[in-house]
């Protein structure tokens, strides 16, 4: 509750910042915000939640501890920039499981980037639009109150920037198309997909974009017909959306960056002392995780702490499986001996 109520209070104390104490805040906006609040003390409240297991706890305290190794941080770094490029901006994460669930995936996340780039801001006044007081056909922009540029009408710079949101919404629209393409044809998909989990945030995703290109539109095409009906369900689909984030598939966008932390932790891993397993003697992975792992383990109440005192983690996968082909025989020998079939 505590953490949910920081993220909270944070996105408050940023939007009363951001906007010059509300001077620059849209009233007619203000139904975003606050669903954008409630979702920031979902999410809080959700990760801290998380970060509360053992396993999550150890590896994210490990992995900002090896990031942030003097020794290691120049090349931390740079290894980052790479990750980053490979895993946020060109999603190769997803690449290698399919073409088509990468399609689907990359135009999903990038027109998702893209309209949270340019609403959130919009939303919260930390950017603004006003015309020029010696010409309607020059627009000035402001952030955070501070003039960054101005454009004329009917020029490039003006229809991208007017039209932006389009364009991220028929980018999402593409995703959600491939995306239940792919789910329409693999029936391994369809056999373990859900409708919470798996629809409904396709669902969603169409329905705010469909909804936003009905606006330009009405605008556009009907001279402003049903516009105020239409921008009222799209605001219901968007703010139905932000009060599902923190609860639904959505979360592991807030996820997901934590992952990065693994490479750091395999390479340091395989860096630093390997561990011998104590009955054949070889290497079979690193001293940090088989220590970690002991950590973990004592934390849920596993204890695999054996007689002589030496660990059950200490020994290798391969000599396991002997251990338990072995154990097995002896009971099948004893079992045998005592006539038992």
């Amino acid at each position: 509750m505590a953490w949910g109520l920081i993220a909270a209070f944070a996105v408050v104390a940023a939007i009363l910042f951001g906007s010059r104490g509300l001077r620059d805040f849209d009233p007619a906006l203000v139904s975003y915000a606050g669903a954008t609040v409630f979702a920031a003390f979902g999410l809080g409240y959700r990760y801290a939640m998380w970060l509360r297991r053992p396993p999550t706890r150890v590896y994210w305290f490990r992995g900002w501890e090896i990031f942030f190794n003097p020794k290691r941080l120049p090349s931390n770094i740079a290894h980052l920039t790479r990750i980053f490029w490979n895993n946020f901006f060109l999603q190769r994460f997803i690449e290698r499981r399919s073409r088509m669930r990468w399609t689907a995936h990359w135009f999903l996340a990038w027109g998702c980037i893209l309209a949270a780039a340019v609403t959130f801001p919009l939303s919260f006044g930390w950017v603004r639009f006003e015309t020029a007081r010696d010409s309607l056909n020059v627009y000035r922009a402001f952030m955070f109150g501070i003039p960054v540029g101005s454009f004329h009408l009917g020029t490039p710079i003006a229809e991208l920037t007017f039209n932006i949101l389009d364009i991220s919404a028929v980018m999402v629209l593409i995703g959600v198309f491939f995306a239940m393409w792919r789910r329409g044809r693999d029936h391994g998909a369809m056999t373990v997909q859900q409708f919470s989990t798996d629809l409904l945030p396709l669902i969603l995703l169409f329905a705010i974009s469909i909804t936003g290109l009905f606006l330009t539109a009405s605008t556009h095409l009907m001279n402003g017909l049903h516009y105020g009906f239409l921008s009222q369900i799209h605001a219901v689909t968007v703010i139905l959306t932000l009060l599902y984030l923190p609860f639904g598939k959505f979360f592991h966008i807030f996820q997901r960056p934590a992952q990065l932390g693994i490479d750091f932790y395999k390479q340091a891993g395989a860096e630093g002392p390997q561990a011998p397993c104590i009955r054949c003697g070889e290497a079979y992975t690193s001293r940090l995780h088989v220590d970690d792992l002991k950590a973990v383990q004592r934390a849920l109440g596993i204890h695999y702490q054996m007689a002589d005192g030496s660990h059950y983690q200490d020994v290798c996968p391969r000599c396991r499986r002997k251990n338990l082909a072995l154990t097995q025989d002896g009971l099948w020998k004893a079992m045998s001996e005592r006539g038992i079939n």
